[in-house]
């Protein structure tokens, strides 16, 4: 089996519309045409590479009640500049745990939706004069 890429991610979503609206303007995603599926729910389009977000529809419970725990199961989106993403959370008012010097190598953010589905956000490194300044 030859991988070429993840084509999507699907998550659990009880309010679609409450949903929609978290993942297309807070986190920035657009969304794409959904074939008439026997659930409901909405497609997003992640990055260029042909990468999707689906959101379904389902009544039952979450699993998550707390908090961010950047420990627990998540997904994760790239984006080109951390600086900017963290300026874009705090205008908007999100709540988020920032790592910008995380031992993976890449400056992450952590969010958490409506639905209590949690989501990485990284960049390939530190903007301009954000980097470490360790001795």
């Amino acid at each position: 089996m030859k991988h070429t890429g993840i084509h999507h991610v699907s998550i659990n979503v009880r309010d679609l519309e409450r949903s929609r609206a978290f993942y297309r303007d807070i986190i920035g995603l657009k969304e794409i045409d959904r074939p008439q599926l026997k659930t409901e729910g909405a497609w997003f389009e992640v990055g260029s590479g042909g990468q999707q977000l689906h959101l379904i529809l389902y009544p039952g419970e979450t699993l998550r009640t707390g908090g961010i725990d950047t420990s627990d199961g998540h997904f994760a989106i790239r984006v080109e500049s951390y600086s900017e993403t963290v300026e874009w959370l705090k205008n908007r008012g999100v709540e988020f745990v920032a790592n910008p010097h995380s031992a993976t190598g890449f400056p992450q953010i952590y969010v958490i939706d409506p639905d209590r589905n949690i989501i990485e956000i990284n960049a390939e490194r530190l903007d301009e004069g954000l980097e470490r300044t360790d001795s």
